[in-house]
């Protein structure tokens, strides 16, 4: 199924109901393994203070910029995430979840992430489809050690490069029972839907709900193909959706000037933090 937001019934609902922005929010960088037996990967959990003894939990993965901002510096910290991540942390810390920030690039020597242009060049240990799903294996793992996190309410979202990993790590093609042990959910905004053509045989099915959120105008992936990869997975039985916001560019979530300038990007940004908390909320606080 594939929701088509216009931008006129967006903006007449712009006003997200979030709990109180004064509470605060603590973020602590941790380091844990990665499931694929050797890399040790670097992440920043955000959580509110007055969380309760146990809460669900958020693995958030970024794109091919890397999980910083572009005027880092070479300061790699949780002061240097990049405003999204930050935002987004923020977002789901105050919405009761534990959310974990993954720099799986800056572990592996690429904390600048990779410029638009490069994907044919970038290395073996970033590909989206075989090895950035066991990072994010290895976060859940992590959280799931963790004692102020209910460690089966585990959803996993990830932006562009990083949506591209969510819905790999979220395919229905992996040993074991993945609908206990794996995420609760997954949320892919703006991926890149080909996968490297993984799934171009036998077909693409998740194992556990997945929404997909993309704009019309986004200039770096193709919404047409991921129109194609969740309709053909619907065939196949899958829970699946796409919500395509009409206008919107590549990163409309940016909370940024020059990202949120743009009414579409705006309303989209508006939109998405709304249903991403609706439907993290209908998954992971109700048992």
């Amino acid at each position: 199924m594939m929701r088509f937001i216009p931008l006129a019934a967006l903006a007449a609902s712009m006003t997200l109901a979030v709990p109180a922005a004064a509470q605060r929010v603590s973020v602590e960088a941790v380091e844990f393994p990665s499931r694929d037996g050797k890399t040790m990967i670097k992440g920043y959990v955000f959580k509110a203070d007055n969380a309760p003894a146990q809460s669900p939990a958020v693995v958030m993965m970024h794109g091919r910029a890397g999980a910083y901002s572009s005027l880092a510096k070479g300061k790699y910290d949780a002061a240097t995430l990049a405003s999204r991540h930050r935002a987004w942390g923020r977002l789901l810390a105050r919405s009761g979840y534990v959310a974990l920030m993954v720099d799986d690039f800056g572990a592996l020597g690429y904390p600048t992430g990779f410029r638009a242009g490069t994907y044919k060049d970038r290395p073996a240990e970033v590909n989206e489809v075989t090895y950035r799903p066991l990072h994010a294996y290895g976060a859940l793992r992590y959280l799931q050690q963790r004692a102020d996190v209910a460690g089966t309410r585990v959803a996993l979202l990830g932006w562009s490069n990083g949506a591209s990993a969510t819905l790999a790590a979220m395919a229905d093609d992996k040993p074991g029972d993945m609908r206990r042990i794996g995420f609760r959910v997954g949320i892919a905004l703006y991926p890149g839907c080909g996968l490297k053509r993984r799934f171009d045989k036998q077909g693409y099915r998740p194992y556990a709900p997945v929404r997909v959120f993309i704009g019309t105008a986004d200039e770096e992936v193709s919404p047409a193909s991921c129109e194609k990869l969740v309709a053909r997975s619907r065939d196949k039985g899958g829970d699946i959706t796409l919500t395509s916001f009409k206008g919107a560019t590549h990163g409309y979530d940016t909370p940024t000037e020059s990202r949120q300038s743009v009414a579409a990007n705006a309303a989209a940004k508006s939109a998405t933090e709304s249903d991403v908390l609706a439907f993290l909320a209908k998954n992971l606080k109700d048992e």
